[in-house]
């Protein structure tokens, strides 16, 4: 069974509209589908199709969310799977990490306009399908104005580590975030460990933070890895005693590294989060 528990539609920093992403999906062969979109729930009010009617192609479809917040100088990404989409919680905390990314795209804008370039908080939000405005639509908007060609320029020029557009966000604490999706009945997983790039012995401490907090899980696959990688991530899954999940995180076509349902097998030794949805 391909289990796809990372994804993101147009309503964050992803591509695809949601009929657009369950459409791949399906085509993809993938079984169970995760939509987990930054900071909101919205891509499943755009959904006209019924689980029962998604069923019939071969697909579950997960409802998630992945929120964001800091673990001290880094900051992290947290997964709500299987989250009850009725739940005031994870509203509240979609209606709070929202309103935390719009102060900041504000700021960012400020920040561009100190550099020659008006109204890139219009642009920017011209560029979103929802309340989602983060980096991936200020540097569309200053390839479409013609500052830069190509998203790589905008990053290196405007948008990356240390230009104007990178501005810190104030997020909820690792504990609300957590508590928050618990509360929502969802399981509350560690995205992509590996990408935030710590030492062996930091990520154990994470991992530590992480469980105290209530975390229950972590991606043992994200996207295209080693089998080293993912023999290491399912080592520590196991030593923390997580619920283990796995996910492309993808965000649009082209990208082999982040397919829909392209990516390792989980290895057996884990315990697959899905078995507690």
């Amino acid at each position: 069974m391909i289990c796809d528990l990372h994804s993101h539609t147009s309503f964050s920093d992803g591509v695809l509209t949601p009929r657009e992403l369950i459409d791949r999906a399906i085509e993809k062969d993938v079984d169970m589908l995760a939509i987990t979109d930054h900071d909101t729930v919205d891509a499943f009010n755009e959904i006209q199709l019924t689980q029962d009617e998604i069923n019939q192609d071969g697909l579950t479809l997960i409802p998630g969310i992945e929120l964001s917040t800091q673990w001290g100088s880094v900051g992290i990404h947290v997964l709500g799977l299987n989250v009850d989409l009725g739940s005031e919680s994870i509203h509240t905390a979609a209606r709070i990490q929202s309103e935390t990314r719009l102060e900041r795209a504000k700021r960012i804008s400020s920040n561009l306009e100190k550099k020659g370039i008006e109204n890139a908080f219009d642009g920017a939000s011209r560029l979103s399908a929802g309340t989602y405005i983060g980096r991936p639509q200020f540097a569309q908007h200053l390839i479409n104005i013609g500052k830069v060609e190509t998203m790589h320029d905008a990053f290196k020029k405007y948008m990356g580590d240390g230009k104007a557009g990178d501005v810190k966000n104030h997020w909820a604490e690792l504990p609300q975030i957590i508590q928050w999706i618990r509360d929502a009945n969802g399981i509350a997983v560690l995205a992509h460990p590996l990408k935030y790039k710590l030492t062996r012995t930091r990520l154990k401490r994470l991992l530590d933070s992480f469980i105290d907090a209530g975390g229950q899980g972590m991606e043992v696959v994200s996207g295209q890895q080693t089998p080293q990688q993912t023999s290491a991530m399912a080592q520590l899954c196991e030593q923390k005693n997580l619920l283990a999940s796995c996910g492309s995180d993808f965000h649009m076509p082209g990208k082999p590294w982040a397919e829909l349902g392209r990516f390792p097998l989980l290895p057996k030794s884990v315990t697959p989060a899905w078995e507690r949805f």
